[in-house]
């Protein structure tokens, strides 16, 4: 079974830069429908925005467990600021599936940096637009076609030479994540709410210092307007 999905995403916001699914050759292994697809990219945006980014450091790698027997596998890079995700079955080796995300990550900086040089990392945080780098998706495939059979001979040597502690890799499951993403549009939600609230205060409290003024000083005022129009009345007219 290969792969199912990848995504690379840009933290803290989780703006897709790629996304790719199965190559044609394989895709008809996966036993996804479309519609199975839309869910999992669903959920796959979900986890990309409530991805941990307290993390200033290092590599994290969490593997999340979805429905219908699959499970997401995510690596974020603290340093370049991007967090890989890939959509497996559940039997598919946890070890291997990080494997895969190593070397797509190694393929995607590579070639940012082949095509962007020192401005890679700045291009990656100002890009305002998803899917700007969609053209390594032929890249993910590659990568995608040499980790479809996890017990090919480059693949069982891969996980032979992989000196990876899995116990170190974090697991979670869907509801939680998903229940997080909505945790945290609603604090969003609620900021912005906070934010419009404190200009309409701002404003009304002008507004207020405004109508103080007038009742303090308005009087005082108009007796001096009235005074000079007085005077004016009677020494120049």
């Amino acid at each position: 079974m290969p792969v199912l999905l990848t995504f690379i995403a840009r933290t803290p916001d989780g703006l897709p830069l790629v996304t790719s699914t199965p190559p044609p050759s394989t895709s008809s292994s996966t036993g996804l429908s479309p519609t199975d697809l839309e869910v999992f990219k669903r959920q796959a945006k979900s986890i990309l925005r409530s991805v941990d980014m307290s993390r200033r450091s290092g590599q994290s790698k969490c593997s999340i467990e979805s429905d219908g027997g699959y499970t997401f596998h995510y690596l974020q890079s603290a340093e370049d600021g991007v967090v890989y995700m890939a959509l497996t079955e559940r039997s598919y080796p946890k070890r291997l599936a990080f494997l895969y995300l190593d070397e797509v990550s190694e393929a995607f900086v590579s070639g940012v940096v082949e095509e962007y040089g020192d401005r890679w990392q700045s291009v990656i945080q100002t890009s305002d637009r998803p899917y700007q780098f969609i053209k390594f998706d032929r890249v993910i495939q590659k990568k995608t076609r040499e980790f479809v059979d996890p017990s090919s001979r480059e693949n069982t040597s891969k996980l032979k030479e992989d000196l990876a502690d899995i116990q170190s890799i974090m697991k979670k499951n869907i509801q939680e994540v998903l229940k997080r993403g909505e945790n945290l549009e609603r604090m969003n939600d609620i900021s912005s709410q906070l934010v419009n609230d404190s200009k309409k205060f701002k404003w009304g409290a002008k507004k207020l210092s405004y109508q103080v003024m007038i009742q303090q000083y308005g009087m005082i005022v108009g007796l001096g307007g009235a005074f000079c129009f007085i005077i004016y009345m009677k020494f120049f007219w």
